[in-house]
């Protein structure tokens, strides 16, 4: 087999469940996939799913086993970063601790697994793709620390962007409101809320809205997708 009859490769964090799952079912039929997580079992289920996927289990924040396993990526075509945690609270009421936590998986560790790919993704002229919120366009009370990693999020990606779109990368922040997600279940018990699945967007939306930016022509830089649930 040639390179040419190669099928681009993508990696997507956070796959064992939730948008990441559908991310990957998603790009599935054009892709090959590297199914990020920490839930090996989870992860070796939707790997059995999908023909050219690959369990690639790590603790995003443990930077030694991180550095490990990204090393072994020589090229890479689609990077999509779904992994992310959701601690709410009022500035008051936040500790420390979960400001640095918070910033931890939401941030530094988007940021590192994207340094460590880089040359992968030059060489692919590659797309990345970082699942956001809408909270990182607008904040609101209860959410400061959650929300001020998601706008972090958001200029790490507009600074890659103008970093690393000379040598071809395309860069993507996604925006969606409330999800139907095991995620969005703690969220709505943190705010103390009845969950409503049928009022949410169905993480298959959101998967569409990646595939659309990771499909997107060369000529179109999707810099931002913003999605919120229809009335229904």
């Amino acid at each position: 087999m040639t390179e040419l009859d190669l099928r681009p490769l993508a990696l997507v964090t956070g796959a064992s469940r939730g948008i990441g799952a559908a991310v990957a079912r998603a790009l599935a039929p054009g892709h090959d996939l590297l199914l990020g997580g920490r839930d090996t079992e989870a992860l070796q289920a939707l790997a059995a799913e999908l023909p050219g996927a690959r369990p690639w289990p790590v603790e995003l924040t443990d930077t030694a086993a991180l550095a490990e396993a990204a090393g072994g990526v020589e090229r890479l075509d689609v990077l999509v970063h779904s992994a992310g945690m959701s601690a709410l609270g009022t500035i008051a009421e936040t500790p420390v601790a979960t400001w640095r936590r918070q910033f931890e998986v939401n941030v530094v560790a988007v940021a590192e697994l994207t340094r460590l790919l880089l040359p992968a993704l030059r060489a692919a002229r590659g797309r990345v793709v970082l699942l956001n919120a809408g909270v990182g366009l607008n904040a609101l009370p209860g959410w400061a620390s959650y929300a001020a990693s998601k706008f972090a999020l958001r200029a790490f990606a507009d600074a890659l962007r103008a970093e690393e779109g000379p040598n071809g990368l395309r860069v993507t922040s996604v925006h969606p409101g409330r999800v139907d997600t095991e995620m969005q279940r703690s969220v709505v018990a943190q705010e103390g809320g009845e969950y409503q699945a049928e009022t949410y967007l169905r993480p298959e939306s959101v998967a569409g809205a990646v595939l659309l930016a990771v499909t997107a022509p060369d000529d179109a830089a999707l810099t931002e997708l913003v999605l919120r649930p229809a009335p229904r």
